[in-house]
């Protein structure tokens, strides 16, 4: 079995994460990623304290392995669910969509494990001085907010400039991902759009169904003009936000407001028509429903078989 720093590191028996996606990442995906031997995360997206609450301890009933919460920086309540996560007892943390500096010396404290993902090394170089265990790299094929590099050019760079492991994300459904990220330096992987058709994902099927049917060239990413650009399946909705988008008519106001409660619509509501449904570029090989547990041992067993034994590339 592939073995890494990241392992002992978090606690885990596979040196994988399930993404921290939001309306989709909830207790019931977080504890069967970690009882499947990965570490499963929920999402605390927009949503404030009580309801994050109320998803760690349902996760503690349904697990004892290790999970941990990704906190969106960006969100309202990010003070109040980045004190509850030390209130709670959760042992891992990984942020996204800012800086989670003025968190770190609490969280430190507290002996949080803080995994930032980052889309640069600069970014990356901030997040190690402050005490990050480790960061997640990811590229701009993943689902959801992007940043501008592959996975590809970002993960060895990031590698190159920094001391804590690293952690690729972006494009990676299968044991061929898997190894390709180890080979450019990784100590581990994130996962979103695979565990999107886990059997313990509570998404709604029409999100499901999208990603089990989606093509090569299904995906398209808008709000570049917003600031904040996301990759989604091309759908009704996505191709008029584009429209909208390089509209002069329509202001960036206007085109926030059109954007607005698109991804509950599809992961909650499975609304086809004004749904977002944000997915990556690899969502096209991902062909099955399975459990959680069940993908993880098939990529990883694929990812022995690609690198030719267990470890055998793995530091």
């Amino acid at each position: 079995m592939i073995k890494t720093p990241l392992c002992e590191l978090l606690g885990i028996e596979y040196p994988i994460l399930q993404g921290g996606m939001a309306w989709i990442a909830d207790a019931s995906l977080a504890a069967a990623v970690s009882n499947g031997g990965g570490l499963g995360l929920i999402s605390a997206m927009n949503a404030n304290a009580e309801w994050v609450k109320g998803e760690i301890r349902k996760a503690k009933t349904l697990t004892d392995k290790p999970f941990g919460v990704n906190i969106m920086l960006m969100s309202p309540y990010a003070q109040e669910v980045a004190q509850l996560v030390i209130d709670e007892g959760v042992p891992v943390v990984t942020t996204g969509a800012g800086n989670p500096s003025q968190y770190m010396a609490a969280w430190l404290e507290a002996g949080v494990k803080v995994l930032p993902v980052v889309a640069s090394t600069g970014i990356a170089k901030r997040v190690a001085r402050c005490g990050a265990v480790a960061v997640i790299a990811e590229g701009c094929e993943s689902g959801g907010h992007i940043g501008e590099l592959t996975t590809m050019t970002l993960v060895p760079q990031v590698c190159d400039a920094v001391d804590i492991p690293v952690v690729a994300a972006g494009g990676i459904a299968d044991g061929r991902g898997i190894a390709a990220a180890f080979l450019l330096g990784a100590a581990g992987v994130q996962v979103g759009t695979r565990f999107l058709v886990a059997n313990e994902c509570g998404v709604h099927q029409n999100y499901k169904n999208k990603i089990l049917h989606a093509k090569d060239i299904d995906t398209l990413t808008t709000g570049k003009r917003t600031g904040h650009p996301v990759r989604a399946l091309k759908t009704a909705f996505t191709r008029e936000f584009a429209k909208k988008e390089y509209d002069a008519d329509v202001s960036s106001e206007d085109l926030e407001a059109f954007g607005s409660g698109a991804l509950r619509r599809a992961a909650v509501e499975g609304d086809e028509k004004n749904g977002c449904f944000m997915a990556g570029q690899i969502a096209a090989i991902v062909d099955k429903e399975q459990p959680a547990a069940e993908i993880i041992r098939e990529m990883f067993g694929e990812a022995e078989t690609v690198l030719g034994g267990a470890g055998r590339w793995v530091k």
